[in-house]
């Protein structure tokens, strides 16, 4: 009787460990090894074996929950088929050489808590459908070759605390629904061509830690309620054109270690509120 239940359970633990996908989300699968060039990856898969023994995959059941491919020489574009993966929670992509714009089925994976997809080749604009996947956590799409505008539609995703969009062709202005982005902790916009004065409702993102808008085109007087982000521990403003001189802000952010401000073109001083929140 006992070795009947110990190959009983070896059975379910095998059936568990060796766990394959439905049918659609591994034609979905395939789709993306052939549109990056699979057979070129450091690590390829063999479509012959079971997809839970393919690199980088995590999966529950039937469905694959997280891809993370980093680092595996991925070439070409992120298929539409994609979109099949409706379980998909993860999908890291990052430094490889990705190139295209970003599909539009990709914005349909409602269910994607980290999309990092930084230190690729894409390029065209953020899709404004960005802002249907409202259970991210973790946006990075540093270090690619994005343009136009960062999309209004950014301020849906309530649940983020990393945006990290730097290093791209962006332009424009800062959106002002970012301030909806309350459980921010990073916000890196460093290194596009971004303009524009910083909204002052930036000062209801109240858990940012990090917040580096270097190397833009920002001008005007910061906004005095920066110093109510006392969560701040970087500060990052150096080449733009703002002006004011913010000798006291450091001191103002009992938690700053990262704090500059060279190149900025400041004079003068820091934008003061009124009671009713108003410039002086």
């Amino acid at each position: 009787m006992k070795t009947i239940k110990l190959t009983l359970l070896c059975c379910l633990l095998s059936a568990f460990t060796f766990a394959n996908v439905s049918e659609s989300q591994k034609d979905a699968l395939v789709a993306i090894y052939n549109a990056t060039n699979g057979d070129s990856w450091n690590n390829s898969w063999n479509l012959d074996q079971p997809v839970s023994d393919w690199y980088g995959l995590t999966i529950e059941g039937e469905n694959v929950v997280a891809i993370n491919l980093s680092f595996n020489n991925l070439k070409g574009n992120i298929p539409e088929e994609i979109s099949a993966l409706t379980a998909l929670k993860v999908l890291n992509l990052s430094f490889n050489k990705i190139e295209g714009k970003l599909p539009s089925s990709l914005t349909t994976l409602v269910n994607l808590e980290e999309l990092k997809l930084f230190s690729n080749k894409f390029g065209g604009a953020i899709p404004k459908d960005i802002g249907n996947l409202t259970s991210l956590k973790t946006l990075e799409l540093y270090n690619n070759s994005f343009f136009g505008e960062i999309p209004s539609s950014i301020g849906n995703l309530e649940k983020l605390e990393y945006l990290i969009l730097s290093s791209n062709l962006l332009m424009g202005k800062l959106p002002t629904t970012i301030s909806n982005l309350k459980n921010l902790k990073v916000l890196s916009l460093f290194d596009n061509s971004l303009l524009g004065t910083i909204p002052a409702s930036i000062s209801k993102l109240t858990k940012l830690e990090e917040l580096v808008l270097a190397n833009n085109a920002f001008y005007g007087s910061l906004p005095g309620e920066l110093a109510r982000l006392t969560n701040l521990k970087t500060l990052l403003l150096s080449n733009n054109a703002f002006k004011g001189n913010f000798a006291t802000l450091k001191d103002e952010l009992p938690n700053i270690v990262d704090f500059d401000l060279d190149e900025a073109n400041m004079k003068g001083a820091l934008a003061t509120l009124d009671t009713e929140g108003n410039e002086d």
